[in-house]
Formats: C-alpha cells, sequence, structure tokens
C-alpha cells in the first residue's frame, strides 16, 4: 500500500540557520521546502502543493508581509504564518490587512510552538479545500435538483391534465371537460357537482394543475368525514390550548394551502355555523385560527365538491343560499358512469392496468362476453364499484383472460341485454304481460347468469340448475339464448383507447 504524501510546508527566512532549525523540528511530519529569500518562495510555490508558509517579517528586498500578499493574492488557500521579532503594531495591522495572516508567531519560539501551528495550518487547508469543494458540489446538486424538482412538477402536471381523464370520443365527459378547463383559467371558486365515486377530484386538481396555481400546494379535505368543531380546526389551524387536547399549534390547511388550491368534498355535509365562516373567509382572504385573536391574510383558490342538489338545498334553506352563489360561478356536473356506457370499456382496461401493476398479476385483458357484461351494468357505485369488481376478477382469475365468469352474480343479473334490462328484479316482473311471460323473462335471465359463471359449459350449468344437458340446451332453443362466438380476448397492449392508468379516480 503506497504511503500517503506528507503535508508540504514552505520554511522562508534569510538566515540559513534559521531555515535548518525549524526544518529539523517539522520534518518528521512534514515535507518542508527552506528557502532564504521571498524570490525563491515564490519559485517554490510555483512548483510544489504548499499547504502552509512560515515567513520571516524582516527581510532584505521583499519583506515578509510583501510576499505574504502576493501568496494571499494568487494562493489563497495557503495557511500564511509570520514568525516575527517585533512587536510594533502598525506592522500588525499591516499585516492583517494586507497579507491576511493566519497567525503570529513570536521570535524566540518553542520547537514545540511551531509543530502545533503547523499541524493547525495544514488542518485548517483541509478543512478550506473541503468547504470549497462541498460548496461546489452544493451547487451542483442544487442544480440538479431543483432540475429534478422542476420534471417533477412537470410530471405531475402531465399526469393531472384533461387529456389524461379515460374517455371516448363520444363521452358526455368531454363536455364536463371543457366547461373545467375554461373554469380553471379564471382564479374563481368552483362548484363540482356528481355522484360519489365519479371522479369529482380528479376534476378538481385537474382544475388546479390547468390553473396560475400549478406550481403551489393542491391539498383535500373531506368535509363530511370530520366533526364540525375539528373542521374548523384543520382548516383555520388553532393555538395551542384553544381547547382540550390542543396541546400544541397546528397551522391550518388554508395557511399550508397558500397561494395554491384546497378542496373542500362533501361541502353539502357541513353546518350553517361553518358554512358562514367560509363565506367570510372567501369574501375577506382572512383566516382566525382557533383561539387566536388576529387574523391572517392567506391566498386560497376554494373549489367545493358535492354529491347532493345544492341549488335546491339553498332554496329551501338547508345550505346558505349567498355561500352556494359564492361557490357556483359555473356549477360543473359530472356525469354518473351509467351515463358513459360508451366509457366503461376503456376505464375498465385503465383500471386493469393499475390493479395488474400494483399487485403483480400481469394478465392480458378480459374477454368480449365479459365486457360486455361489464358495459351492461348500471354502476351505482360509479368508478369505484367499478374498480372494484375489476380488482376482484384480477383477484379470481387463474388465467391471461378475465372472463365473464369472474364477475360477481348481481353484476351479471343486472347485466341484461338492454332491450331486456330493468332497472332492479321487481320492475323487471313488473314488465307488463302476464304471469308465464313474466315467469319466462326470469328464467332467461337466470339461464344466461349461470351460463356465463360456468363459461358456457352446458353441464355444469345444467347441474347447477337441476335440468338435464337436453333440458337446458331446449330451454336456451326456446328463449333464443347463443352461446358468445369464441372467447378472443381484448388484449391490453392492444387497446387503442388505453389511458394512463393513474388517472381514473
Amino acid at each position: 500500500m503506497a504511503r500517503r504524501p506528507l503535508p508540504a510546508v514552505l520554511v522562508v527566512d534569510d538566515e540559513p540557520r534559521s531555515v535548518e532549525a525549524i526544518e529539523r523540528i517539522l520534518e518528521d511530519e512534514f515535507q518542508v521546502f527552506g528557502v532564504t529569500s521571498a524570490e525563491k518562495a515564490l519559485e517554490v510555490l510555483e512548483n510544489e502543493w504548499i499547504q502552509v508558509i512560515f515567513c520571516d517579517q524582516r527581510m532584505p528586498g521583499m519583506s515578509g508581509v510583501e510576499l505574504l500578499a502576493q501568496v494571499r493574492q494568487r494562493w489563497p488557500d495557503v495557511m500564511r504564518i509570520i514568525i516575527t521579532g517585533y512587536t510594533d503594531v502598525e506592522d500588525i495591522i499591516r499585516s492583517v490587512n494586507e497579507a491576511g495572516i493566519y497567525q503570529f508567531i513570536a521570535k524566540p519560539w518553542h520547537p514545540d510552538e511551531l509543530t502545533m501551528a503547523a499541524r493547525n495550518g495544514v488542518r485548517l487547508y483541509q478543512l478550506q479545500r473541503d468547504h470549497d469543494r462541498l460548496s461546489l458540489e452544493m451547487k451542483l446538486l442544487e442544480h440538479s435538483v431543483e432540475t429534478k424538482l422542476s420534471a417533477k412538477k412537470a410530471e405531475v402536471k402531465r399526469g393531472y391534465s384533461f387529456d389524461t381523464i379515460v374517455r371516448t370520443p363520444t363521452s358526455p365527459m368531454n363536455a364536463v371537460c371543457a366547461l373545467a378547463e375554461k373554469v380553471a383559467r379564471f382564479d374563481i371558486p368552483a362548484l363540482i357537482l356528481g355522484e360519489s365515486g365519479t371522479g369529482k377530484e380528479l376534476i378538481a386538481r385537474a382544475i388546479h394543475y390547468a390553473s396560475r396555481r400549478s406550481d403551489r400546494p393542491f391539498h383535500a379535505v373531506n368535509c363530511g368525514a370530520i366533526p364540525d368543531e375539528l373542521l374548523e380546526s384543520e382548516l383555520f389551524g388553532h393555538r395551542k390550548g384553544a381547547f382540550t387536547g390542543a396541546h400544541s399549534s397546528r397551522v391550518g390547511l388554508l395557511e399550508q394551502a397558500d397561494g395554491g388550491t384546497i378542496l373542500l368534498d362533501e361541502i353539502g355535509d357541513t353546518t350553517p355555523a361553518f358554512q358562514l365562516k367560509l363565506l367570510r373567509f372567501l369574501q375577506e382572504g382572512e383566516i382566525r385560527p382557533v383561539g387566536a385573536n388576529e387574523t391572517r391574510q392567506v391566498d386560497v383558490r376554494v373549489i367545493a365538491a358535492t354529491n347532493r342538489d345544492l341549488l335546491r338545498e339553498a332554496r329551501s334553506g338547508q345550505f346558505r343560499e349567498d355561500l352556494y352563489f359564492r361557490l357556483a360561478v359555473s356549477p360543473i356536473r359530472v356525469p354518473a358512469l351509467v351515463e358513459r356506457r360508451s366509457d366503461i370499456e376503456a376505464i375498465a382496461f385503465a383500471l386493469l392496468a393499475r390493479a395488474a401493476s400494483r399487485h403483480g398479476k400481469p394478465v392480458e385483458g378480459f374477454s368480449r362476453e365479459a365486457l360486455e357484461a361489464l358495459a351492461r351494468y348500471r354502476w351505482p357505485g360509479n368508478i369505484r364499484e367499478l374498480e372494484n369488481q375489476v380488482t376482484r376478477m384480477l383477484m379470481l382469475t387463474e388465467g391471461p383472460v378475465l372472463g365473464a365468469d369472474l364477475i360477481e352474480r348481481h353484476v351479471l343479473l343486472a347485466a341484461e341485454p338492454d332491450d331486456e334490462r330493468d332497472d332492479d328484479i321487481e320492475l323487471h316482473i313488473g314488465g307488463g304481460g302476464d304471469l308465464k311471460e313474466r315467469v319466462e323473462r326470469m328464467e332467461a335471465r337466470i339461464l344466461r347468469e349461470t351460463l356465463a359463471r360456468h363459461r358456457w359449459n352446458k353441464s355444469r350449468a345444467a347441474e347447477e340448475l337441476g335440468l338435464s344437458r337436453v333440458g337446458l340446451r331446449s330451454k336456451l332453443d326456446r328463449y333464443g339464448i347463443l352461446e358468445p362466438e369464441g372467447e378472443v380476448p381484448i388484449v391490453l397492449g392492444e387497446h387503442e383507447d388505453e389511458p394512463p392508468a393513474e388517472r381514473i379516480n
């Protein structure tokens, strides 16, 4: 293993004996260069990596201060030490001002004093070099971090853009997104209406990232899940001791979102008292933390969302009418999934891609029969219910294709062809006709559901229904129920409308 080189020290004194004496003291720990003039010292500095210089103050020609002033200018990292037999105050001041002296050593010096000064000088030199290196690294790192952060912000902005919301060219969501994009350009409150699970928060995020506030925070809070007194603390913050359990002060979400956007989901579930406080904030732009005397000015865009008919409730006095009109400059209504039947296939593929990636279970796609069944169901739980169904199918499948047999029974029972589908079984039974016709409709429905669950294995379906194969075939012929042609899968990678899986809800 190569020996690490000793740190280099330069000794400058016009008396050769002094140079030799200092060399003998330092040579065990340092590589010592001894010279007797300032000119020779500059030559050494030109060719060697000197870390500490000991220089006599009074020398013929160029003085010690003049030499060290040049060293300071050309090699500023070198630790400069003066050895002097004089204590003239003016010389000391001049040395500090002109040469930036690190240390003075008075004659006669002690060997230990020289050794300690050299050690400290080398250590300080190394620390200074490390500081300079780390400062440069920090500048590069800062640039790298800023670049990465900018890239992340751009990626998030793209990820929540209106273009990534899953929909087809004929989808009713196209008009919704067009309106929301116009609202995003104006720095005004917004109100999003729609059933639970339709993607109201997704629209709110898209509005935020399409607005001038896109580089600032976005926060969402579910007003219906938090008691009124805690909701006020969550949004406006509180002071220590403001109420029982307030062991420390808390900054509210409105202050945290300063310059950005906050989504108040389920705004219709709030009390009139809270609605009044929110109205004041929208009018004045001020917040007062619970237990505080002073107010604070914050700049936050409020987007509210609800699954209720807020206009009807405002007119009936169940919701503050003035707050409604403050929020509802241009209400945005998100359609239920049943109104977006043309989107169901595309959404199902996106949900499947996300679930397969999350659970590490790759699949090829859906069978055509499964997609048709999913498209016919009404999805009262909207996209959340569809996501649960797709995840269940992925969990149960043992093959690469998700077939209709993996769909829950109540979905299959309700997923009748359009000309036979009713809202529920009671309506189906009472849809007109005599008893025989109604019973036949129900029987045909049960046959389809059972065959779908058994992948059209007629033997298993007949066994479950207590029929012979001949009896089952007779009923199928009677009701015109035909087996789908081939289980040709619709493959994930081949689906032309497949969207980014993260932007479903």
